[in-house]
């Protein structure tokens, strides 16, 4: 509690509320009671701060937390971890908490990146979940580590067999088959031919790699062909 009382302290010292006021509209599903209003450059240098300190270990430790910040800036904090197994134990604690798309997309533990292995079989079962943002943490750790050349045709059927009513869900499967198209264009193209996704999901995807400057002219012109038009 006194990690918490500390940080919480900290944090609304950062407090802006003009910036509050926008984040409620972009972050829908925070009680806007429970956003304090603090930009990002300003959590990222405190989860820099914080990193390997006595403090940062004892607010890991206290969950749930209040805050939409507070929830970010865990995330941002187990991103700071040096240690892949203890990042994948405290994302274990920490997903079923996160109730928003920014949370959830702003945690990145780069050094996951280190053992891939173990990554995978975690964000196969965090992709079987029925919590929407551990659903999409799960896609987005699929998109991070395992595109270009660490990418699995096993991994994108998986993904492409996901089917979800939430936006936040949907919206994560287009951005990563999106983002396939443009790292792995011959190995994805056969999910969009082939409409393995769901409609609204596919015709995203296509919208997205479309819209992306990673994705050649060549490559948009055969994807405006398999836009599947709503009746």
């Amino acid at each position: 509690m006194r990690a918490t009382e500390s940080i919480r302290t900290r944090l609304f010292e950062m407090k802006d509320e003009k910036f509050a006021e926008f984040q409620r509209k972009l972050i829908p599903t925070v009680d806007p009671e429970n956003v304090i209003g603090i930009r990002s450059p300003f959590l990222r240098a405190y989860a820099k701060e914080l990193r390997e300190s006595a403090i940062s270990t004892g607010f890991l430790s206290a969950l749930p937390h209040k805050y939409l910040e507070e929830n970010t800036l865990h995330g941002l904090l187990i991103s700071e971890l040096k240690d892949p197994v203890e990042i994948l134990d405290r994302l274990d604690a920490f997903l079923p908490f996160v109730d928003n798309w920014a949370t959830c997309d702003v945690t990145s533990p780069k050094r996951l990146s280190k053992r891939r292995e173990l990554l995978s079989e975690k964000a196969l079962e965090w992709i079987s979940s029925e919590r929407t943002y551990t659903v999409r943490f799960g896609v987005n750790m699929f998109m991070q580590f395992f595109l270009g050349e660490h990418f699995k045709t096993e991994y994108a059927e998986q993904i492409a067999a996901i089917r979800s009513d939430e936006y936040y869900v949907r919206m994560g499967v287009a951005w990563y088959f999106a983002t396939a198209l443009a790292k792995n264009y011959e190995e994805t193209l056969p999910f969009i031919a082939g409409k393995k996704l769901d409609i609204w999901t596919h015709n995203k995807t296509i919208q997205k790699a479309i819209e992306s400057f990673r994705v050649t002219e060549a490559h948009k012109a055969v994807l405006r062909k398999y836009k599947i038009k709503n009746n």
